[in-house]
């Protein structure tokens, strides 16, 4: 079809120049996600099928599922979307995607919008966050978001995070909801999941630590505090060490020095820690529920079972199978124990008595090897603290008070 400029609510898109734009400002897009949105723009007469967009963005070359996803997904955000709003790109089943929102080919300004324009609503809804990517080291493209206002708070990245999904995710909503209240939160998704790049070349504590710097520098951040949950523990860790002027406090909850390889001294020990694994690899090979369950049941140890199925469907959302079987290997190996003491910002530990995942003896070992820190234990059997969870609102007032010293 020939170049025009379509206008849809607030955005304007030049399919010629490949360039959008909100109420006049450029928006930035990754390529091949504006090059989808153009497609299904300019043929917004009919449905798309993925294997039309795959030979349009793959140029010769196979385009896998995930990747396509991870475009429509960054398409969808760029515009002011979501996987679950669908205002603007709706998907069709069985395999197809067509652009519904009115949008008029023009090269005049656009006319004022009115206030009951969807696409209007739904950018106003994105307006409360915002986000963008950036490069690592490597090159890795990594997804960040930075919501709400007033002072800095970082979040290190932890597998089981999708910042388009997050929000409304009953696993995260309320972790985003406490988070942001009178701070402007920067949080990740980790390399390999999310909306950051999925096929990514290493994944070493080195790279972790090249990913915060890159987010850190993305933002303009020269010295903030540093909340890290559950691996996210390790990496902040790690982090706070080499980057001291950089990290004023830190915060760790589920946190553990070592993965449950390195930590076992005993044979019983490594032969649990090699059955654990095995029974999640086992879950994500096969996506059996008794596998998958049990996994879940180590998070959310006081969910239901439909709750750890629901857990189970969520984590099937944030990477590819063979991504899932990299992050528990190589979480399960990380050690920082030999560099904690190098921590010299304030640090606060809290953690769950009776934390089924992480034993509550790391959380003892982390305050023994950092200098500056002092220990917090919730009544609670959680990994991750869930809205309900008594522990989630104490959890809270802590991280508050520790903020605002």
């Amino acid at each position: 079809m020939g170049s025009a400029v379509y206008r849809f609510g607030q955005y304007a898109l030049d399919t010629d120049s490949r360039r959008l734009s909100r109420d006049g400002k450029h928006v930035d897009v990754e390529p091949r996600a504006l090059e989808l949105l153009c497609h299904l723009v300019e043929h917004r007469d009919r449905v798309v099928s993925e294997d039309e967009l795959g030979d349009r963005l793959g140029r010769g070359h196979t385009v896998s599922e995930s990747m396509l996803a991870t475009w429509l997904r960054t398409a969808r955000l760029a515009v002011g979307d979501s996987d679950t709003g669908q205002r603007l790109i709706r998907t069709v089943s069985p395999h197809g995607y067509r652009f519904v929102a009115p949008a008029a080919a023009a090269s005049t300004a656009s006319p004022t919008p009115s206030p009951s324009d969807p696409a209007i609503a739904a950018a106003a809804e994105a307006d409360r966050e915002v986000i963008r990517f950036c490069r690592s080291a490597d090159g890795t493209r990594i997804a960040y978001a930075i919501t709400g206002e007033g002072p800095p708070f970082v979040k290190t990245a932890n597998w089981l995070t999708h910042l388009d999904l997050d929000r409304t995710n009953p696993m995260w909503a309320h972790w985003f909801d406490g988070l942001t209240r009178g701070r402007q939160l920067i949080r990740y998704d980790e390399r390999g999941c999310g909306l950051s790049e999925w096929n990514v070349p290493g994944f070493t504590l080195d790279d972790l630590i090249a990913d915060l710097d890159s987010v850190a520098d993305a933002v303009g951040l020269d010295r903030f505090p540093l909340l890290g949950v559950s691996q996210g523990g390790a990496v902040a860790v790690a982090y706070a060490a080499r980057r001291p002027e950089r990290v004023s406090r830190l915060i760790l909850t589920s946190a553990y020095a070592r993965g449950r390889q390195i930590r076992a001294d005993s044979d019983a020990e490594r032969d649990a820690a090699e059955v654990d694994l095995n029974i999640a690899r086992a879950g994500w090979r096969s996506q059996d529920s008794s596998f998958l369950r049990y996994v879940a049941s180590q998070f959310l140890a006081d969910a239901t079972p439909a709750e750890w199925d629901a857990f189970a469907a969520y984590q099937r959302q944030t990477t590819s199978s063979a991504n899932g079987l990299r992050f528990l290997e190589e979480f399960t190996r990380i050690d920082v124990s030999g560099i904690a003491h190098q921590v010299t910002c304030p640090t606060l530990i809290i953690h769950a008595r009776d934390d089924a995942r992480v034993p509550v003896a790391q959380a003892l070992e982390l305050a023994t090897l950092i200098p500056d820190s002092r220990l917090i234990l919730l009544e609670s059997r959680n990994h991750l603290f869930t809205a309900d969870d008594p522990a989630w609102p104490t959890f809270l007032s802590h991280l508050d008070n520790f903020l605002a010293e």
